[in-house]
């Protein structure tokens, strides 16, 4: 038990808390840290006690203190080591669940949820569950996002870690509000915790706070070189959060490793679900960046923008529970066995996925397992005139009904979402009850799928759907295609990094090499004057189309449109018959798009989007996707001629070096014949 209180009291119940683990009342059970896993003792009571600014939670292998009645996360120790949380923060700013909101047509407001009650759900030997409630009243208009908020903290019993959640509820009579962002953020000590792993490959040695600070802000705030690092191995790289971003689907663990420890400890954020997450499986999301901090993100507009802003209505009611999600602790006996401990991590996770969703949460509003429901069926694609084949490893996914691909913009309701097997088989599984659409998209096809009929689920519903055939967009036959159908533009030409403005994360891993700061300014290096020209037949789009269309800049340190050219020859044109341009873009970010047949100046253009389209902002956040968007444009046969044709790309809108377009695919239909 350690409470943030003098020192004299501190030490004492740090004495009593090495001696109890001394004499083996701390040991952890078969699911816990990789290299006590073998032994047999028996874990300690989980024991709570409550004092007048504080709650502490105890298992013999974690304390957990809390401010009380906040909620704040003021101390984590681990098998009576000092405080993970960053001690020189405030209280206030070490452990906590944040929200971004604002009332129509006022600024944005961050703010740290504090509660004002505190109980008790559960108090036994076994788990300890405990609630700090926000309680939001008239009073509070204009300061505090009009939600009630209940936060929860579960520590059960031979855990190496504790859970938590948030249920979020309207209830009737609230102002209309938008909800931007919603996270629990952990800020680790400085001193000891340098080494950050969100991957297999993506591990290393971070740069320090310090490091940042003394360092030189480059494009936008977040990118930092690092002109004065304290270690000359890490003097002269970029840092930035986003750097670190990845897809919802993959962001299931990750954290840091204190490596200089005598015993290394590792701290991780392990999300076993992604059912209270926005915008679907490839929604990139950030994880763990310098502080060190780490954050378990529920909902966010990152490379996404206003698009999937949570949005209430006045008086509108609504219920949802963020979590649980799962801090794991571990060590490893020796500094040289210190990168185990993200193998042991991910063991971890396996075992969180195993338990969900889990059965001792307190929250009414938790679906339990029994209450759940199941969907099943096999999606097939029949593209054109060509027989149905398995759409195999498509994303199926469940969300609040909506138009056709609306999922990847959905953040209010829950979502479900899994892929298929190589017959085109999907099953989902631990469906909250409710009413959904189910949705698909299929890698190598445009477009998106719906289900004809919204789905609903009750609990212990197993409902299978049958055989599901996909027709995606097709008004004829392919005369030549760009790139591949992927909802990405990793398969075009991203250029080499800058020396001076280098990750070395990053080098030598090609898969996430569009992840290096600064490789829009390549396009004005390779095309200083003259902009794209792509030959059908003759280049190659993974040399020859770069991988985002971006503003050129200028020797006045102006932004100028481009406009790049697509040439091929047509040896017979179909009169009085319609074309097809099937443009899919991957990304856009305050973009105009316009679109000319063989005459680059006609005005107006054959084709342009309704004003700026995309905030999704992946060129500056080194993505290599945003949202998704296809665009069908028809060409009447009088705008192509026999021999050679050129259609013109214009995004004319420059006034930054981060406006523009990722296009995942192009392709051009002929008539049906």
């Amino acid at each position: 038990m350690m409470v943030e209180t003098n020192n004299i009291q501190r030490w004492f119940r740090m004495a009593l808390l090495l001696s109890l683990i001394f004499f083996g009342a701390c040991s952890d059970t078969a699911e816990s840290v990789s290299f006590r896993r073998g032994l047999k003792t028996t874990p300690a009571a989980v024991k709570l006690n409550k004092y007048e600014d504080q709650v502490v939670i105890e298992n013999g292998i974690v304390s957990l203190n809390l401010s009380n009645p906040e909620g704040y996360i003021i101390g984590l120790y681990y098998d009576g080591t000092h405080n993970i949380l960053n001690q020189k923060n405030e209280e206030f700013d070490r452990g906590y669940l944040d929200v971004v909101w604002n009332e129509a047509g006022k600024p944005g407001i961050f703010e740290r949820i504090n509660g004002a009650d505190f109980s008790v759900i559960e108090a036994s030997d076994t788990v300890v569950e405990v609630s700090f409630l926000k309680t939001w009243k008239a009073s509070m208009q204009g300061s505090s996002v009009p939600i009630n908020i209940d936060l929860r903290y579960i520590l059960r019993r031979g855990d190496s870690g504790f859970y938590s959640y948030a249920v979020f509820t309207r209830p009737p009579g609230l102002p209309a509000i938008t909800v931007y962002q919603i996270r629990i953020v952990y800020k680790l000590d400085e001193d000891r915790f340098h080494y950050m792993a969100i991957s297999d490959t993506r591990q290393r040695k971070m740069p320090t706070a310090e490091d940042r600070r003394t360092g030189k802000v480059l494009s936008y705030p977040e990118a930092v070189l690092l002109t004065h690092a304290t270690d000359p191995q890490i003097r002269g790289e970029v840092d930035d959060k986003y750097q670190y971003s990845t897809e919802n689907k993959d962001n299931s663990v990750h954290g840091w490793i204190a490596e200089d420890d005598s015993a290394p400890v590792g701290f991780w954020v392990i999300t076993p679900s992604n059912e209270f997450r926005n915008a679907g499986p490839v929604k990139q999301e950030l994880t763990s960046h310098v502080g060190p901090t780490s954050l378990s993100m529920f909902t966010s507009t990152h490379y996404a923008g206003k698009k999937v802003i949570i949005a209430f209505d006045e008086g509108e009611t609504y219920k949802k529970v963020f979590g649980p999600t799962f801090v794991y602790l571990n060590s490893a006996p020796s500094k040289t066995q210190f990168k185990s401990l993200w193998s042991d991590a991910v063991e971890q996770l396996s075992n969180e996925e195993r338990k969900w969703p889990y059965d001792f949460i307190g929250s009414k509003d938790f679906i339990p397992p029994s209450q759940r429901g199941t969907v099943s069926g096999k999606l097939q694609v029949k593209d054109g005139g060509g027989t149905a084949q398995p759409a195999k490893s498509s994303y199926v996914v469940l969300a609040l009904p909506g138009d056709a691909g609306s999922w990847q913009i959905e953040s209010k309701g829950y979502q479900f979402w899994t892929q298929t097997d190589k017959d085109g088989s999907f099953s989902i599984t631990n469906i909250v009850p409710g009413k959904y659409a189910l949705y698909a998209w299929v890698p190598g096809f445009i477009g998106d799928y719906k289900y004809p009929i919204n789905v609903g689920i009750t609990p212990g519903d197993n409902i299978n759907l049958g055989s599901l055939v996909y027709k995606p967009p097709r008004n004829g036959p392919t005369l030549w295609e760009i790139g591949i159908p992927d909802r990405s533009a990793a398969e075009f030409y991203v250029p080499d990094y800058y020396p001076e403005l280098v990750n070395k994360l990053y080098l030598k891993d090609s898969k996430n090499g569009f992840r290096q700061y600064g490789l829009w300014g390549r396009y004005t290096d390779l095309y200083p004057t003259k902009d794209l020209i792509f030959t059908v037949g003759v280049s190659d789009y993974h040399k020859d189309w770069f991988y985002a269309q971006v503003t050129r800049s200028t020797k006045t340190s102006k932004f100028m449109p481009t406009t790049w050219q697509i040439q091929f020859q047509l040896e017979n044109i179909i009169k009085g018959a319609n074309y097809t341009l099937q443009l899919a873009l991957a990304s856009a970010t305050n973009s105009k798009l316009e679109v000319r047949f063989n005459k680059p100046n006609s005005n107006p253009p054959d084709f342009a989007t309704e004003g700026l389209i995309g905030y999704d902002n992946a060129i500056a956040r080194h993505g290599i996707h945003g949202l998704y968007e296809l665009y069908s444009v028809g060409v009447d046969s009088n705008q192509l001629v026999k021999g050679k044709n050129t259609i013109y790309l214009t995004q004319s809108n420059a006034k930054t070096p981060f406006e523009g377009i990722m296009y995942d695919y192009i392709r051009l239909e002929s008539p049906t014949t």
